[in-house]
């Protein structure tokens, strides 16, 4: 499946183009050949009956109207019915291979969707609201399938009508063809007078669309905090603003949709009254040898022409929404903000050796470093604390180490080797990091735990649920490890998804530890079970922590105190504490506030 997903994104990027939507799409229809020239060719046959009837129509008329004979309205009949029946296994085989490459196409897109999400930096995605991100994979690839099944019959039949009369026309009276041409450069006209219009309405819409569901999803996250601060109607009030902007885009979209339908339609029936009028003007003065049949013939066909063509106008609101769609899913797979590691040097194994060689890093548009002139060497297995107050850089160091951000100057070394020259993930294999919140997918605590890792072993689940401090909890559940969790862990307390969360850790044998603040936010008995925990999880391994809480991070080898992005004190807790410095005032508060 990752084979595929990383095959998906590499020929969709090739063929995508923000600037030529219709293109991009045409381009991701034409990687499947062998489909779409069956589909075609199935098409074509199913639709003689649409532009050979009126042919049988004429036929018959005339023979009626010169008195001939029983026998050869018989055999039109038969012809006529043999052509009608042959439609129902060729509209089989059409549907069968262009839905296929349709639904083909559409899960191409949304596995080329989910990989480029995977290799955008995490810039990227701190920029962009994960509701947006979950509209394009899910709406704009179903826009797309839904203007693909729409527009690919009428226009395809338009297609077949037009060269069946066109041909046909030309064998029974070609004088009359000229009459035919007025009809396409009017709804060429038409098209192209409404299509930037159309294009400006269709991509508000979308954008008024995307910041609803933004704000749909930070109300479904903020429903606790807006429910304990009684702010329910703050929320409804600011999702309702988005509503009404989704509202008042959407009618204006609608209000252009009616114009093209109504002027399509009355221009192109104009056309057949049109028609049928010369053509019977003509028969009636002798200025063309017109029979009655090839009155009705030329009118069918007119009718057909303008029909399919009334059919192709009308289909303009969809197609141009699903032309939207396509730009839109082409801003992610062309987006350039990447976590570049392509090309780079794989990493077998992680020693743990980590040195920061004057590293500095400034966030985009932010007027001075978020971390200065930063040099350290951690050992293999060494612990090491940062602490500072809040926005003293600490979260950026662990972004750092991690490779979500790249150093502005400077350097970092993982075992001697500048990791600007590492596939990072790679080395993130020998890395686990243990958040303040715990990330639980919606599956079972087995599935969570074993997240990633394909063959894994039972006894060794049950020792990093052991080690965890967690075997208890989970053998006393109604279905033990087999619990669902719910989404983003619901189901369990917050001591129990952060010791579920080191147990995930445990399992995999990082050589490399990050835990940013991954106490904080229990309680005494939970964070006392947790701590024991993660004092198991810290033994001979390179570990970085995040604390707020200075009573958890004690026991560290060495605490590095930053402020305003540069490293004031580093030592172990009892030397801080009688330099009288940086990191005692901070003890000092804390001790102060916990009294």
């Amino acid at each position: 499946m990752v084979g595929m997903a990383q095959k998906a994104l590499t020929g969709a990027i090739r063929v995508v183009n923000p600037a030529r939507p219709a293109r991009s799409v045409l381009h991701l229809l034409l990687r499947r050949p062998g489909r779409l020239i069956v589909a075609f060719l199935a098409f074509a046959v199913k639709e003689i009956p649409l532009w050979f009837l009126p042919v049988v129509t004429a036929q018959i008329i005339d023979i009626v109207a010169t008195g001939g004979s029983v026998e050869s309205v018989l055999i039109w009949f038969a012809i006529a019915l043999a052509l009608l029946l042959q439609n129902y296994p060729m509209h089989i085989v059409y549907t069968r291979n262009f839905m296929t490459v349709v639904r083909d196409t559409g899960a191409n897109l949304r596995n080329a969707l989910a990989a480029r999400l995977q290799s955008l930096s995490i810039g990227y995605h701190t920029r962009v609201s994960s509701s947006i991100v979950q509209t394009k994979l899910v709406r704009d690839v179903e826009n797309i399938e839904l203007m693909l099944q729409q527009v690919t019959h009428p226009l395809l039949s338009a297609t077949m009508v037009m060269v069946g009369a066109v041909t046909m026309t030309a064998i029974e009276v070609p004088q009359f063809l000229p009459v035919y041409a007025l009809a396409v450069p009017i709804a060429i006209g038409i098209r192209f007078g409404l299509r930037n219009r159309s294009r400006q309405r269709n991509e508000t819409f979308r954008r008024e669309v995307e910041t609803l569901s933004a704000r749909v999803g930070e109300m479904a996250s903020l429903i606790p905090v807006t429910r304990a601060h009684g702010l329910e109607q703050t929320a409804v009030t600011r999702v309702a603003t988005g509503a009404d902007g989704v509202r008042r885009a959407g009618l204006h979209l609608d209000m252009l949709n009616g114009h093209v339908a109504s002027i399509s339609w009355v221009a192109m029936q104009i056309l057949g009254l049109g028609c049928l009028v010369l053509a019977a003007v003509f028969s009636l003065t002798g200025v063309l040898p017109i029979t009655p049949g090839q009155v009705v013939l030329l009118s069918a066909y007119f009718t057909l022409l303008t029909g399919g063509l009334t059919q192709l106008l009308m289909l303009i609101p969809v197609g141009a929404r699903g032309l939207e769609s396509m730009r839109s899913i082409s801003e992610v797979l062309q987006e350039p903000d990447l976590e570049l590691n392509e090309g780079k040097r794989a990493v077998e194994s992680v020693g743990g050796r980590l040195e920061l060689d004057h590293v500095s890093h400034r966030y985009e548009g932010a007027d001075r470093d978020a971390l200065h002139d930063i040099s350290l060497l951690i050992p293999p297995g060494e612990t090491v604390a940062f602490v500072g107050s809040s926005g003293s850089g600490k979260s950026t160091m662990l972004n750092l180490v991690l490779g979500f951000v790249r150093p502005t100057s400077g350097r970092i070394l993982l075992d001697g080797a500048d990791m600007q020259e590492l596939d990072l993930r790679t080395v993130r294999r020998s890395v686990s990091v243990v958040p303040q919140e715990s990330v639980l997918f919606e599956g079972s605590i087995r599935e969570n735990i074993a997240y990633g890792l394909d063959d894994v072993d039972e006894d060794r689940l049950r020792a990093a649920l052991a080690d965890a401090n967690a075997a208890e909890f989970v053998d006393a559940l109604p279905e033990g490890w087999h619990t669902v969790v719910g989404q983003r862990g619901a189901r369990l307390s917050g001591g129990q998804r952060q010791r579920l969360a080191i147990a995930r850790a445990l399992v995999r044998d990082p050589r490399i530890l990050l835990l940013d603040e991954a106490t904080s936010a229990l309680d005494p008995e939970s964070e006392a079970l947790v701590k024991e925990a993660l004092d198991r999880l810290m033994r001979g391994r390179t570990t970085l922590v995040v604390a707020h809480r200075l009573s958890t991070i004690r026991g560290a080898d060495r605490i590095v105190v930053l402020d305003h992005g540069r490293i004031v004190e580093i030592g172990a807790h009892d030397d801080l504490l009688g330099r009288s410095g940086r990191y005692a005032r901070l003890h000092a508060t804390q001790a102060g506030v916990d009294s």
